[in-house]
């Protein structure tokens, strides 16, 4: 089973960018497809952005299209999250997961192998 670690979290202004990463252990990540996840304070987590086994496929939570992108690096065992024009609205701990598997599209019920989490704070 996969481990992940996430980073690059932190405080910043409305509109400004943050990168976030995802570090994923183990020698089969390729096999696996990735997703983003966030929880705000009070609020159920929810889907923000996931990534097929290649990187061929992508998709996103309807209020981040545009604004943000995800990406993965296979030769470093990392998915990412550039995350640009932010708003106060976006505050949470944002979670990266996994699924096995090499298909195009997973529901984001199926995702598991959670992280830590990486605070994300958007000051107005």
């Amino acid at each position: 089973q996969v481990q992940l670690v996430e980073s690059g979290g932190g405080l910043v202004q409305a509109g400004g960018s943050l990168r976030l990463s995802c570090a994923a252990s183990g020698r089969t990540f390729s096999s696996y497809a990735m997703g983003w996840f966030r929880q705000a304070p009070g609020k159920e987590r929810e889907f923000v952005a996931a990534i097929s086994w290649s990187g061929g496929n992508t998709y996103y939570k309807d209020s981040v299209k545009g604004r943000f992108t995800i990406s993965r690096d296979n030769a470093k065992n990392t998915v990412y999250l550039q995350m640009n024009s932010l708003k106060p609205d976006d505050t949470a701990v944002y979670y990266c997961a996994a699924r096995s598997g090499r298909n195009s599209w997973y529901p984001s019920s199926e995702f598991g192998s959670w992280g830590q989490g990486t605070q994300v704070t958007v000051s107005s």
